[in-house]
């Protein structure tokens, strides 16, 4: 193992979190943590990790944008025939990771991946840009393509199918997902790697349990 690479490391200084300073519903402690994160000037603050497994039980990730999130879920759009889509389809068991490293945090949630509502994806879709929502019908999400042409060729395929920019339909392929939760874990970064971790798991009931774990 390089030498650089293994001593690359920081003591996480900044923050507590303290069963005294948690709330009992892990909803609320997202929002505390999410307005928290929001004040902070920081880029990207809604990049989360989506970790789907397919149907060889082989685990993939990537990076996609929290839309939305209510006591029922948390919301993100994609191409339903993409790889994660054919994955979330197969098993519908996923993993969300938030990562905010100005403020030493991570928020982890596993939960149920299903599809929102056709008319809550059709509101979204209408606000997006209007190259957005041409892009959507373009490209065939993780298919291999010839090449860069394949993308401008249909960009200028559809643009002239729709030149009116506001008409430009949502493709059936194309939509929300909300996780709904299982399990959170809250991590805050301590020194000499003793950081605080809570986690909330889902019980009868619809009442969350709430431990801490060793770090």
């Amino acid at each position: 193992m390089s030498s650089s690479i293994a001593d690359i490391r920081r003591d996480y200084m900044l923050k507590s979190f303290d069963e005294a300073d948690a709330s009992v519903n892990p909803f609320e402690q997202f929002t505390s943590w999410w307005e928290e994160v929001t004040s902070a000037e920081i880029d990207e603050v809604n990049a989360m990790t989506l970790a789907t497994v397919n149907t060889a039980g082989r685990a993939s990730a990537r990076i996609v944008l929290l839309k939305g999130y209510t006591h029922e879920g948390f919301v993100f759009f994609t191409n339903y025939s993409s790889a994660k889509g054919q994955e979330i389809a197969a098993n519908q068991h996923v993993a969300l990771l938030f990562f905010w490293k100005e403020l030493e945090r991570q928020i982890r949630i596993e939960g149920i991946a299903q599809k929102i509502a056709a008319a809550d994806s059709d509101a979204y879709f209408h606000s997006r840009p209007p190259g957005s929502r041409i892009g959507a019908w373009v490209s065939p999400q993780s298919q291999v393509i010839p090449g860069r042409q394949f993308l401008e060729d249909n960009f200028k395929k559809i643009t002239e199918q729709y030149p009116d920019e506001n008409q430009v339909p949502r493709p059936e392929h194309w939509g929300g997902y909300i996780v709904i939760p299982e399990s959170f874990e809250f991590w805050q970064g301590r020194a000499s790697r003793l950081h605080d971790r809570l986690q909330y798991t889902l019980q009868p009931g619809q009442q969350w349990k709430r431990e801490r774990l060793a770090p």
